[in-house]
């Protein structure tokens, strides 16, 4: 059974149709990327599928369990996790009250203190930084905290929106290693990336959205091989 199961999902914000009929699955342990380009309707997906606003039509499964339209609070407490895009950080808060935010639902004392200790071993820039107050961070540090904070709420399924956006060749490598060291931990990923090249390399499949509808699904490398994917997607010219 899939981990996360999307059904025809559709969302209207007024006249405007974003999503037409989504459907793919997120098998437990895979990592699965949606692609395309600004306005096909990949935020809107994750933002559907965690609660943050509610479709027009179409369900969503999440371990095995109807969690349509359910308040992101109650999806949260169930495991899934949301990086969003522009990070969501609280940029008032110190760094170390951004990570608290992060395990404000769990009551297991101890295994909080090993998974925030896990986050900043992924991310020893932020434990230098614990006292700082998150603004304060380069963006690429403000991209760390926001997976960080995801990560403690310890998820069966972290969504990640854009994580490599606006920031600098070396730190977007850097982020694709750590994200690949998550994948590598167990976590199931649902990554939206601009940057298609890299989101292609970490995952194991991939799906193409244009203008709200899913057009091509396959393996990420053969969606990396395929020439009008290439041209389209990865600036790739014959």
């Amino acid at each position: 059974m899939a981990l996360l199961e999307v059904t025809g999902l559709e969302v209207r914000y007024g006249g405007i149709h974003a999503l037409r009929g989504v459907s793919f699955s997120v098998a437990e342990g895979e990592v699965v990327t949606l692609i395309g380009a600004n306005g096909a309707g990949k935020t809107t997906t994750l933002r559907a599928i965690s609660g943050l606003i509610r479709p027009s039509a179409g369900r969503v499964t999440f371990a095995g369990k109807d969690i349509t339209g359910h308040p992101p609070h109650q999806i949260v407490a169930m495991g899934l996790a949301h990086a969003p895009e522009g990070r969501g950080i609280f940029a008032n808060l110190t760094v170390d009250e951004n990570l608290e935010i992060g395990g404000y639902l769990r009551r297991d004392a101890a295994g909080l203190a090993r998974d925030r200790a896990h986050a900043l071993d992924l991310f020893p820039r932020l434990r230098e930084r614990l006292t700082q107050n998150a603004g304060t961070l380069s963006g690429g540090e403000q991209q760390m905290l926001a997976i960080a904070r995801a990560l403690i709420a310890r998820p069966k399924l972290l969504l990640l929106d854009e994580p490599s956006l606006g920031l600098a060749p070396t730190i977007v490598q850097l982020i694709f290693k750590i994200v690949r060291t998550i994948a590598a931990d167990g976590t199931t990923i649902l990554l939206v990336e601009q940057n298609a090249h890299m989101a292609l390399k970490v995952a194991s499949t991939g799906h193409v959205l244009e203008v709200g509808t899913l057009v091509h699904s396959g393996p990420a490398k053969q969606l990396a091989a395929d020439d009008a994917i290439r041209k389209a997607y990865l600036g790739v010219h014959d």
